[in-house]
């Protein structure tokens, strides 16, 4: 008897420290000090972390982690009319050590990739070219490397801000949670569209029933549906706002409401970029760039998925792009990459603001945060 108390004892010790520890992998930008993507142990009880290793790659300014967890994805957001524009690099991950390795590369399709997402099968990631303004569809192998682009969509037109709008410029791409819809952002057109996707064949079809028109010169950026799945928050890049819409059947979408991202006496540059909805669904966050550099804190109603702006926090340094909650949702990490280094702060669940904790990740030009509990 004494045996199974000691023995169910050490496994839930175990299970414990596991449940405390989880591994941090922050994608870069390489034009400074950064030599690609970095690895950290993260205590998820005190916010503690330890480097953990490294892999050089140019450029990855975002990434994403294969359902199983064995396998990393990164964009290299680079420019090259010879290669077929940037390139998406396939590592495996060792989770118990922390480790990349590098499997192999793949052109995504067109100039400076920005965005990747994995569908939820993890037979298929879709990447956004910005620059290039198209969206691509790339298989993935059992052994976990990318084969070519299955299909690449290139969108065409522009809007109202000459220098920013000239051309499409596609700046996400979010899948529902249904694996049946993806969802686009482009900024330069000013559009939010719907695709539906065939997970089986790897198929995108544009529905414009579905799709919608944003506010002229808005620039959508970043996409966060709620985790009800009844709404979609939109950052709004060039306004300076976010967009609220009710997302229907077959991904239909409509416009609920647009909110300053902003403190209501902000006369700087605007600069939206990241946006999250907290695990528990109850606060919003957006970052803003610009001369703000601030995280807005919003809170969410419940019934109407509306919000209702209640704070502006300093990000404690220069150009915040992507930030995310840790697997508690005890933390929120913000990446600023012009000033270098990640922000940790503390979250209150019942008010939603943050506090610093004063603990910081020493990392150069961060754009992308991701988690593997």
């Amino acid at each position: 008897m004494k045996r199974i108390i000691l023995l169910s004892l050490i496994t839930l010790t175990i299970s414990v420290s596991a449940q405390k520890n989880s591994k941090l992998i922050i994608g870069t930008y390489t034009n400074g000090k950064s030599e690609g993507i970095y690895v950290y142990d993260f205590n998820t009880a005190t916010g503690d972390n330890t480097f953990v290793s490294s892999i050089k790659t140019s450029n990855p300014s975002f990434i994403a982690v294969s359902p199983n967890k064995k396998y990393v994805y990164a964009v290299n957001e680079d420019a090259d009319a010879a290669n077929n524009g940037g390139a998406v690099s396939a590592f495996k991950f060792n989770k118990k050590k922390g480790l990349l390795t590098f499997i192999n590369q793949q052109p995504s399709g067109g100039n400076h990739p920005c965005y990747i997402t994995f569908d939820k099968t993890g037979k298929w990631v879709i990447v956004a070219n910005y620059s290039g303004g198209s969206l691509s569809l790339l298989p993935v192998n059992k052994n976990g490397s990318v084969s070519t682009a299955k299909a690449i969509i290139q969108h065409k037109g522009k809007s109202i801000n000459k220098s920013r709008q000239e051309s499409a410029h596609v700046h996400s791409t979010v899948l529902t949670a249904d694996n049946k819809h993806l969802l686009v952002a482009d900024l330069g057109t000013d559009k939010l569209v719907v695709y539906n996707f065939d997970d089986i064949n790897g198929t995108l079809t544009e529905d414009s029933n579905a799709s919608i028109n944003i506010n002229s010169g808005a620039g959508p950026r970043h996409i966060e549906i709620a985790p009800s799945g009844k709404y979609v928050y939109l950052t709004e890049e060039l306004s300076g706002t976010i967009g609220v819409f009710l997302l229907g059947e077959k991904a239909k979408l409509k416009l609920l409401q647009t909110i300053s991202a902003v403190a209501e006496n902000y006369k700087g540059s605007f600069g939206g970029a990241d946006i999250h909805v907290s695990p528990d669904g109850k606060f919003l966050y957006a970052s803003n760039r610009g001369e703000a550099n601030t995280i807005a804190i919003f809170s969410v109603d419940s019934n109407t998925g509306l919000l209702t702006a209640i704070a502006q926090q300093s990000t404690m340094g220069i150009m915040p792009r992507n930030f995310n909650f840790d697997p508690t949702g005890n933390f929120l990490l913000v990446a600023n990459q012009q000033s270098g280094g990640i922000v940790i702060f503390a979250v209150n669940h019942q008010t939603g603001l943050l506090t610093d904790t004063g603990k910081r990740i020493d990392v150069p030009n961060p754009v992308c945060i991701k988690w593997v509990n």
